[in-house]
């Protein structure tokens, strides 16, 4: 199985020098994103930044965001989903005249991120603090540009939603937060590094295999709440490139240790049709431990722990039972919270997505199935 996914690994390689996968031009680091220097400069003294967009618009920036927070210093809104809640919580945010807003949509016409402006649009509020980023064509996201005279950030018509983290899309957003947008892209380095390739290959390999075997179902185990939205990109990631001719895998999210308390039975005891894949940082720092002398002498070794202790000693517990149990599994543990480290998660599982595409005859590219609900959304609104 190995040599095949060499083989597949090294098809890829031509094509990608052959520039037949220009959806990876924004992973190379002589990629340049296409907003001005004098942009970022205007948007940047706004406080508050509000990103309106659905799916691959705005999941890699929750992602990149969750990951830097505590050291941002400017406060993000996202909305990334038709909700009240959404609108109850950004007529809550202090200081709301000082915030730009960011509306994304590939196609320019997505429902939900057209609806969604509407609801919050007021002239005193917005005005001149509009950026849109869409395909340069005629859209509703384009004709509002031209009505309120906003600036567009070209979306390239050739990277779709899901792929477009380290493009216009994600980088400016991630500008803004004062993140360094260049260190995030290495695909020509990370694809001669023999390691990367190997991990590639091997996690390849292993995913593929089972997948035959009928093991096609995916549990991300995330045990560090700074991961939870890179949990949800890589969701959507793997459900809307391979979900496709009756094949795919069904990626599921748990979060640990909550999910031992709901889900963890099913897993170590139910249908072995899963494999696991456990996330987590391998160095935190937390202020919050339990007291030296709390708990009496049959729980007396919880006193004086650390919360991070607590928490790996139940990721490793439930690692140790899987394995008793020879349950497949795997582990990526990021060691530094960087740009390079971040950006290495991304590109190795678009790398592993698009090679699974490969080896299970999908095209990761495209989402027929959800234009047709889009079409079916439209029939019932105009009745």
């Amino acid at each position: 199985m190995r040599d095949l996914v060499k083989r597949a690994f090294e098809s890829f390689k031509t094509d990608y020098k052959n520039l037949e996968i220009p959806i990876l031009e924004s992973y190379e680091k002589n990629y340049r994103c296409d907003f001005s220097t004098e942009t970022l400069k205007r948007f940047s003294k706004y406080q508050n930044i509000i990103v309106i967009g659905m799916g691959g618009s705005i999941l890699g920036t929750k992602s990149i965001y969750s990951f830097f927070k505590k050291k941002v210093k400017k406060n993000l809104f996202f909305f990334d989903n038709l909700d009240e809640n959404l609108h109850i919580q950004f007529r809550q945010i202090k200081n709301l005249k000082n915030s730009c807003f960011i509306i994304i949509s590939k196609s320019g016409n997505t429902l939900e991120t057209i609806a969604n402006f509407s609801i919050i649009f007021s002239k005193s509020l917005i005005k001149n603090k509009l950026i849109f980023i869409t395909e340069s064509k005629d859209s509703v996201l384009t004709n509002l540009a031209n009505k309120f005279n906003a600036e567009i950030i070209e979306h390239k018509d050739f990277i779709a939603g899901r792929y477009s983290v380290l493009s216009e899309v994600g980088m400016f957003p991630t500008a803004l937060m004062g993140i360094d947008i260049n260190k995030f892209k290495n695909l020509r380095k990370l694809i001669k590094n023999k390691n990367f390739v190997s991990s590639l290959i091997q996690n390849v390999a292993s995913i593929y295999t089972l997948n035959i075997q009928g093991v096609k179902s995916s549990v991300i185990f995330n045990y560090d709440s700074s991961l939870n939205d890179l949990s949800f990109w890589y969701q959507q990631l793997v459900a809307e490139s391979l979900g496709k001719k009756g094949r795919g895998i069904t990626p599921i999210l748990s979060f640990g240790p909550k999910d031992h308390h709901s889900v963890l039975q099913l897993y170590l005891d139910g249908p072995k049709d899963k494999f696991f894949t456990f996330m987590n940082l391998s160095k935190k720092k937390n202020k919050y431990k339990t007291p030296k002398n709390f708990f009496s002498s049959n729980i007396d070794f919880l006193n004086n722990k650390n919360l991070d202790l607590l928490i790996k000693a139940q990721f490793n517990a439930v690692k140790n039972i899987i394995n008793v149990k020879k349950i497949p599994f795997r582990q990526i543990i990021i060691s530094k919270r960087n740009e390079e480290s971040l950006g290495m998660i991304f590109t190795f599982f678009v790398l592993e997505t698009i090679l699974l595409a490969r080896l299970i005859n999908v095209n990761p590219f495209d989402q027929p199935a959800i234009e047709e609900i889009k079409l079916e959304t439209k029939k019932i609104l105009l009745r």
